[in-house]
């Protein structure tokens, strides 16, 4: 008979990270009898510390940007985790910010947060987490952001301005006579009165135009290209892609909940189907990330969606600590 153990705790995941935190200081305590006592004090405590490797393993990358930006702030974090005894006179080495980050970075990803992000953060009007959301603007333009999105908005003097600070957003604009431009990376958007979307897309800037007429500049002073309905450019250093004719309904169906494909790459889903998930999905399997993919899935419900996926394309997930998701 085989037994099931109860899920792992926030509390035995947190404590397990912290044993990691400790362990990757000093190897030592991997040894150690209060180690030991906490592995055997509860059959979820090894499962709690395997699922904390992994978790660890994933968030150093960008716990390393985070510890040479942040030194100074991981510093007293770490002078806060440390009894008043065991508090070095001078500055940590670069090995205990290092790992003073990973868990910074291990604990804010259980609860979704996005590290990249939360300077940017800082400066929005307006962000969103693992869900979509509706905003008016003082002209009672309507904007709604997707998942992971934050907007800066500057109305004054004759001029109606929106910031894309990362990720998408719908604009839906009320005609008023004044100029409406939405900046994003380098380039910017101008329009009298139009539905369109601009999208953060790696190092690139995409624009889709929903209804109306809209000028797409790459960088400051460069010249402008016209879209109308159902088209779509790319933008990035400078220059700006052909123009692409799409089916702006279904580019944009995730304003209705639903993300529709066509011979779209696993990774790409995964990706996307990740923004409307309050943790983090990671694709481990590079060919599996190649399989191509069609359909149509509800952004409100995406581990079904990758379930649905996986008794097509034969992978499994596996969720470990409530919010990290692993596909093979």
């Amino acid at each position: 008979m085989t037994t099931t153990l109860p899920a792992v705790t926030q509390a035995q995941s947190e404590a397990a990270l912290q044993w990691l935190v400790r362990i990757n200081g000093q190897p030592e305590q991997a040894r150690s009898a209060a180690f030991r006592r906490w592995l055997l004090a509860d059959p979820r405590h090894p499962v709690a510390y395997e699922q904390a490797q992994a978790l660890w393993n994933h968030s150093a990358p960008a716990a390393a940007t985070l510890a040479d930006e942040d030194q100074l702030a991981l510093q007293h974090y770490l002078d806060r985790m440390s009894p008043p005894a065991a508090r070095r006179p001078g500055r940590w080495r670069a090995g205990a910010l290092a790992m003073a980050a990973c868990l910074i970075m291990a604990i804010g990803m259980l609860g979704g947060w996005q590290p990249g992000h939360w300077l940017l953060d800082l400066r929005a009007d307006y962000s969103t987490s693992a869900e979509r959301r509706e905003v008016t603007l003082p002209d009672h333009s309507a904007v709604t952001l997707d998942a992971h999105s934050a907007i800066a908005v500057q109305f004054e003097n004759g001029q109606r301005g929106v910031r894309l600070l990362h990720g998408a957003a719908f604009f839906k604009v009320t005609h008023t006579g004044e100029p409406f431009v939405v900046q994003a990376a380098d380039g910017q958007v101008r329009v009298l009165g139009t539905e369109f979307e601009v999208r953060e897309q790696g190092a690139a800037t995409q624009v889709t135009v929903r209804a109306g007429r809209v000028a797409v500049s790459p960088s400051k002073g460069a010249m402008a290209r016209e879209l109308i309905a159902n088209q779509q450019v790319s933008y990035g250093a400078g220059q700006v892609s052909h123009t692409l004719s799409v089916d702006s309904a279904q580019h944009l169906a995730w304003r209705e909940g639903w993300l529709t494909y066509s011979q779209a790459p696993l990774a790409q889903v995964v990706e996307e189907l990740g923004r409307y998930y309050p943790g983090h999905i990671v694709l481990l399997n590079e060919a599996l990330g190649r399989r191509e993919v069609s359909g149509s899935f509800p952004i409100a419900e995406p581990l079904q969606a990758l379930d649905s996926l996986g008794a097509v394309l034969g992978f499994s997930r596996q969720t470990v600590l409530g919010r990290f998701t692993v596909i093979r």
